[in-house]
């Protein structure tokens, strides 16, 4: 059981404890976006743009949460989003996230480019994970990973369409993970930065490993290390891929296909066209293209345009209870977060993971309380008002 020098009240509290906790190059991958991360600054202040209504004198002595994400029942309308590299953030961390979530009753999304397997994280239990996907060069590793995802259990697929080409994020190339990084940088992103990190050193880099990307070793299979992976996995990117690429991953799927990653109500439409069952209203939490819209911004032209064909989520600033019901208000079914189970793993593993989502349940609830709603069928933008200046 992980121990604070502080009571983590808020998500900025783990996000101060993972950057103590942390190597510097981890952090700044977790906690960076792409170019001047204008995008990535307006993700959170498009929430502290929206306040709430409050009301008073209602029964609200039972507050209801529960919700179904893809089909997949969830105590609060959160999952947690696909977060690469997560098991360098703590030992096994894609393991300890499936835990947390499997605890809070929360869907649980294990990235393509995990530490750990999908067959290490179907060991966790017999609940269903999320698992997403990009479009590879090679269809014949897209047709094998979906086999493999399908016979473990896997039945919602989150497919990744915003990675046409990978966004230019500046504090990776200082940090050496973006590759090209001097030798002077390299060691103080290496030895010097670990020496400094005992805690990490030994319950990850030591006692951590395998640190291979645990989906594609197959593919790659003299990697042993995340940046022995880089080149290959940057290669496969697939700058071509249209909708008639989604149109065939339908035909390969039998499962839920939500595409992640829509800004706009044309991208959305064309999604649900070439078959998706879902669409994730996401700039890729900022990590991109710098200077497109903040995802909450986004997300009522989209779910203007598709939001009775299909299930709206979104993704990208969220930051507290009171967001969630924000987002919820403003149409979405639900919410993914990436940075803040990212920042609560670093912080402490599967324990800080776990008190962020009680955290967070225990925000909505007084959030909704407050607006004088019971359930989540009552939010709508009536509860919401601009915020103050």
């Amino acid at each position: 059981m992980p121990t604070f020098d502080f009571v983590p009240a808020s998500t900025e509290d783990f996000r101060r404890r993972a950057e103590r906790r942390l190597p510097r190059f981890l952090f700044d991958y977790v906690d960076g976006g792409a170019y001047g991360e204008r995008t990535l600054a307006a993700n959170e202040a498009g929430f502290a743009r929206i306040g709430l209504h409050q009301r008073v004198m209602r029964d609200v002595s039972a507050c209801d949460m529960a919700t179904a994400l893809a089909g997949q029942a969830a105590a609060l309308p959160v999952a947690l989003a696909p977060v690469g590299m997560a098991g360098m953030l703590a030992q096994r961390g894609e393991v300890q996230a499936k835990r947390a979530a499997d605890a809070a009753g929360v869907p649980f999304t294990l990235s393509t480019v995990s530490i750990c397997s999908m067959e290490e994280v179907a060991a966790v239990s017999e609940v269903p994970f999320w698992f997403q996907l990009y479009m590879l060069r090679d269809r014949a590793v897209v047709q094998e990973l979906l086999e493999r995802a399908w016979g473990l259990g896997v039945r919602t697929l989150l497919f990744t369409v915003d990675l046409a080409v990978v966004g230019a994020r500046y504090r990776d190339v200082r940090n050496g993970i973006a590759g090209g990084a001097s030798r002077l940088a390299r060691l103080r992103a290496g030895p010097v930065d670990f020496a400094a990190h005992p805690r990490w050193l030994w319950d990850v880099a030591l006692k951590g490993k395998p640190h291979g990307f645990g989906n594609l070793s197959t593919y790659v299979p003299n990697a042993t290390n995340p940046q022995a992976y880089r080149g290959w996995v940057e290669s496969q990117f697939d700058a071509s891929v249209t909708w008639e690429d989604i149109r065939w991953l339908r035909d390969q799927w039998k499962g839920r296909l939500v595409i992640k990653g829509v800004l706009n109500g044309e991208d959305a439409k064309a999604a649900v066209e070439a078959g998706a069952d879902g669409v994730i209203v996401s700039n890729h939490g900022g990590r991109q293209l710098d200077g497109v819209a903040a995802s909450i911004e986004a997300l009522p032209e989209v779910v203007a345009e598709v939001g009775e064909a299909c299930e709206v989520l979104m993704d990208g600033g969220v930051r507290s209870g009171l967001d969630v019901l924000r987002a919820v208000s403003l149409g979405a079914k639900g919410v993914l977060i990436g940075r803040p189970w990212a920042w609560a793993m670093g912080a402490g593993g599967e324990a800080a993971v776990s008190a962020l989502l009680k955290t967070w349940q225990g925000e909505m609830r007084v959030a909704m309380a407050l607006t004088g709603i019971q359930s989540l069928a009552e939010a709508g933008p009536g509860l919401l008002r601009p915020a103050t200046a």
